[in-house]
Formats: structure tokens, C-alpha cells, sequence
């Protein structure tokens, strides 16, 4: 039988920061909402050789693991046969904090670090599911809508998994945070939005003119 998660992440050194520990979040629903926001991360690990490294890559999140996409001839797709010790990051930048005085500007964010080993997947069923999940997080329902990936193009493309044990969440969401003697200085202060929208989708000129944009297009560029 299988169990039901806890709702919070456990706290680990790794994931307790030395600074601003009010800004941290454990559970479940911050740290997989901040995930599924975005569809970049940032893979750091060591090469063999004691360089660092820091990769960005296409991800997706199912459930409690992190699906990360890449190149079989990839360093990390390369190391990560017998695991891979790696730290992944993400983050959404939300605003421009401007204060009266410099040191105080910032920015408000949400990000996610995930601590952990991560595994090249073998499997040929979960390598599939997958993939399918990285074109769905970008796209919903493109999946669907697409030619599925040969047996080559699948033995040319590899995926990570990274299990979320060790992870947490940071987020800043305030205002201006200025001393109170620089109240009164004549500067402008307050937080300036950062959205991120989608375009007009632009047709491939090889496709017929009277190609209908598909629905799930209109929905999402529409959102």
C-alpha cells in the first residue's frame, strides 16, 4: 500500500540558508508550484576532472522527481550511468525592487534548489514518458499532437531523473525595505513588474497557408 507524502519537505543543512530564513518555504505546494511555472533549470555538478559546471537545461516535474532533457554525448548525460551528485536550480523573477538607497535594491523572485543524485534514465517506457512530459510542460497537449520519437532519435536524446528529497524554496515578495531616515530622500522608490507573455504563434512558411492554429495554441498564447 502505497503512502501519502508528508505535505513538507524535510529541513536539511543543505537546504537552510545562512541569511534571510524567513524567505524559505518546505512544502509541497510552493515547491512543485514554483517548479511547474517554469521550464528551465540550472544543473550544476563537478566534472571529473574537480572543474564546476553549470548547465542549463529543459525540465519537467511528475510528481516527486525531476525529469531534466539533454544530448547522450552530454557531460552530465555521460557521468550520470552510476549517478551524479548535482544541485538544480530554478528561478522566476517577478520585479524590480528600487529603493531610495542603492544597497537596498533587489529583486522579487521565487526559486527552487533541489540537492541530490540524479540518474540517466534506462528504462524504455519512463525514457518515453518523459520526454512526453518535457513537451507537455512546455506546451500542454503537444504531446499528442506531434510524431512520437524513433527508436533512434530516443537512443539519440537522454533524460535525468532527479527524485526531490532535498529541496526548498526561497522567495521574496515585499516592497521596498529602506531605512527610515532615507523616507523623506526626493529618489523614486517602489517595484516595477516583471510578466512574462506569449506572442502570436508564427507559422512555419512550409506549412499550408490554411493551417488552422491548433487549440491548445490559442488557449495557451490566450492565457
Amino acid at each position: 500500500m502505497s503512502s501519502t507524502p508528508p505535505a513538507r519537505y524535510a529541513v536539511t543543512p543543505r537546504t537552510t540558508p545562512s541569511r534571510n530564513r524567513d524567505r524559505m518555504r518546505y512544502d509541497r505546494e510552493t515547491v512543485h508550484a514554483i517548479l511547474d511555472a517554469d521550464f528551465i533549470c540550472h544543473l550544476a555538478f563537478v566534472a571529473p576532472d574537480g572543474a564546476p559546471v553549470v548547465l542549463p537545461m529543459l525540465y519537467a516535474r511528475v510528481g516527486d522527481s525531476l525529469y531534466l532533457h539533454g544530448s547522450t554525448g552530454s557531460r552530465p548525460m555521460r557521468d550520470a550511468a552510476e549517478g551524479l551528485r548535482v544541485c538544480a536550480t530554478v528561478t522566476r523573477t517577478d520585479g524590480l525592487v528600487l529603493a531610495r538607497s542603492g544597497v537596498h535594491h533587489s529583486i522579487n523572485y521565487r526559486s527552487v534548489v533541489a540537492h541530490g543524485t540524479a540518474y540517466r534514465v534506462t528504462d524504455t517506457e519512463e525514457h518515453r514518458t518523459a520526454l512526453d512530459a518535457i513537451i507537455d510542460h512546455l506546451i500542454p497537449e503537444r504531446s499528442a499532437d506531434c510524431r512520437p520519437a524513433t527508436a533512434k532519435e530516443l537512443a539519440q536524446t537522454a533524460v535525468l531523473r532527479l527524485d526531490l528529497e532535498e529541496v526548498a524554496a526561497k522567495t521574496r515578495t515585499s516592497g521596498v525595505s529602506d531605512e527610515p531616515a532615507d523616507i523623506d530622500l526626493p529618489y523614486w522608490a517602489g517595484v516595477i513588474p516583471i510578466t512574462r507573455t506569449l506572442g502570436t504563434p508564427v507559422p512555419d512558411p512550409g506549412m499550408p497557408t490554411d493551417t488552422p492554429v491548433p487549440a491548445y495554441l490559442r488557449r495557451l498564447v490566450q492565457s
